[in-house]
């Protein structure tokens, strides 16, 4: 093996993070190949699909280099869609941020990738590439704040307080809390320093204004939507998913004139209805499927446009978590992934054949 495609050999051996790519047959329905394509990275968790065609792999840890480590850990990982055994160039897109990355999406319209972060305190962040489709080229990293507040936690706990004074001097107040279905302007706060070495992009931001999110988990666009999991927030904690609208001029010096919106789309309260949503995708008839993390019972959750929720599948391999659910592009297969022991599932339906009833 080339040691160039290592990321990070730890005493001459890979970390055990990385991508493996699939080659399945629909029609025979079997795999034809499988290869390891990214190598020597550390806890890749949900990541996303790029409208080029490539998948970005996000590490869910912020360990630096030292004891053994060549390198910091933390970053995103671009690996195109091989189809034959090869290793991707384990380049981090390091003005992307350094923090615990969880999951993307991108708008093809203009190439900005949105990001979770899994951290209870953790911020939405948006990376404006200097060259569309060219994430290695680098550009601006922003952290998603309200238009009307600083600091705003939009976590809905119950033990959360707005914090007291301004921040920065800012003359808007920090504030808690939003409402099911209400819809808040937002602004983006501009971050440096975003390798972040004493691991605090997130404290930074939200001093300088950025809105705080109880564990960023899955997120995925359709139809200039992009949404995003909270997998502990709300009243009870057992998880948030919101919607954000970009603004017709997103990422431009007009997009002030009309901003992009900010929606808590649901939030149950519920552990029956859906506990601890984590990883998720859209529906080829529109509803989100969204994957649970909780403490039981592992199911697949949907929920409507109007969202109303519904389940659909359960993973009958107890305490065991649902992970990475999507769709076969023009083709009735649902994948979703077991993440012990390890198990890629297709799941056949009418899944093309519209709405859900």
């Amino acid at each position: 093996m080339d040691p160039a495609k290592i990321y990070d050999p730890v005493s001459g051996k890979p970390f055990g993070g990385g991508t493996t790519n699939l080659i399945y047959n629909l029609r025979k329905r079997e795999v034809e190949q499988r290869f390891m394509s990214l190598i020597g990275t550390l806890t890749n968790c949900a990541g996303g699909p790029t409208p080029w065609g490539t998948w970005i792999s996000c590490e869910e840890d912020v360990l630096a280099k030292g004891d053994g480590r060549e390198k910091d850990h933390g970053y995103n990982f671009e690996v195109p869609p091989f189809t034959k055994p090869q290793l991707v160039d384990p380049i981090p897109l390091r003005e992307m941020g350094r923090f615990m990355h969880e999951a993307v999406a991108v708008d093809p319209k203009t190439s900005i990738v949105y990001q979770t972060e899994d951290r209870e305190d953790g911020l939405i962040y948006r990376f404006i590439p200097n060259a569309p489709g060219q994430l290695a080229r680098g550009g601006k990293l922003q952290a998603l704040a309200l238009r009307d507040s600083n600091g705003h936690d939009l976590r809905n706990w119950p033990d959360s307080k707005p914090t007291d004074g301004e921040i920065n001097g800012d003359t808007k107040k920090p504030a808690w809390g939003i409402h099911v279905g209400e819809a808040l302007d937002v602004r983006w706060v501009d971050l440096d320093e975003v390798e972040a070495p004493k691991d605090d992009l997130r404290v930074r931001g939200h001093q300088n204004g950025a809105a705080v999110f109880a564990s960023g988990e899955g997120m995925w666009y359709d139809s200039n939507t992009v949404y995003f999991a909270c997998t502990n927030g709300g009243r009870i904690k057992s998880g948030q998913i919101f919607k954000y609208t970009p603004s017709p001029f997103e990422g431009t010096a007009k997009e002030d004139q009309q901003p992009g919106r900010l929606t808590l789309f649901v939030e149950p309260n519920n552990t029956n209805i859906v506990d601890f949503a984590d990883n998720l995708t859209v529906a080829p008839w529109g509803d989100l499927i969204v994957a649970e993390d909780g403490p039981k019972v592992q199911y697949l959750r949907g929920i409507t446009p109007d969202g109303k929720m519904y389940t659909l599948a359960r993973n009958s391999l107890n305490l065991v978590e649902f992970t990475g659910p999507c769709f076969a592009s023009n083709h009735n297969s649902l994948f979703v992934n077991m993440q012990s022991p390890g198990l890629t599932l297709e799941i056949s339906g009418p899944w093309l054949q519209g709405r859900s009833a």
